[in-house]
């Protein structure tokens, strides 16, 4: 799996983007949040995903982590393959996903074109109680991104680390509700380990 791509972005279309590595120019398809906050000809860096099929290898790129975290929850679900992740996090930011699925909001997802009453449903109903972990809706409505992604990142080393998920999830809430929800990666884990 390609993690990401850093190199000079030679070409951007809203659909995708060719960026030069090293003499190798790498076509990815990308989103159109990710498009807004490309500039041609400047080095940029791209969170990747590759999708494999018999007939094509296609890298989707995403210029924050977050909405490829996203997309990534997006096509794991039947009936969502990686044009309608896409397109879903292209209509929307992914605090607005979020904030639907968390909220149940079936018209929000709807309002993205291809997608049907049905396919809204089985994402809200697949999804809802893994963004609820990720993302209370009491946070500030989509402020709440960065630090989501800061605490799944320090969750992910705690439990390499040995702890046990779900003791590490417990700590981690309780640090963020006394600390605040503007704690760096770094700054979860040693309170973490310190409270351990």
């Amino acid at each position: 799996m390609i993690a990401y791509i850093d190199g000079k972005l030679t070409f951007k279309d809203p659909t995708y983007v060719i960026i030069d590595v090293g003499g190798i120019g790498y076509q990815i398809r990308i989103s159109l949040n990710t498009f807004a906050q490309l500039q041609e000809g400047e080095r940029c860096k791209l969170y990747t995903y590759l999708h494999i099929k018999e007939d094509a290898h296609t890298l989707y790129g995403f210029s924050d982590p977050a909405e490829k975290n996203v997309f990534l929850h997006l096509i794991s679900i039947s009936g969502v393959g990686p044009g309608t992740g896409l397109m879903i996090v292209s209509s929307l930011s992914v605090g607005e996903i979020q904030q639907a699925i968390v909220r149940e909001d079936v018209r929000t997802i709807q309002q993205v074109k291809g997608i049907g009453a049905k396919t809204a449903q089985r994402i809200i109903l697949e999804l809802k109680d893994k963004f609820r972990k990720e993302s209370p809706v009491d946070a500030a409505a989509f402020g709440a991104v960065s630090h989501n992604t800061n605490r799944n990142e320090a969750l992910s080393a705690l439990v390499t680390l040995g702890f046990a998920k779900n003791v590490a999830e417990k700590t981690l809430d309780a640090i963020m509700k006394r600390e605040g929800n503007n704690l760096s990666v770094e700054q979860l884990i040693k309170f973490a380990l310190k409270s351990s």
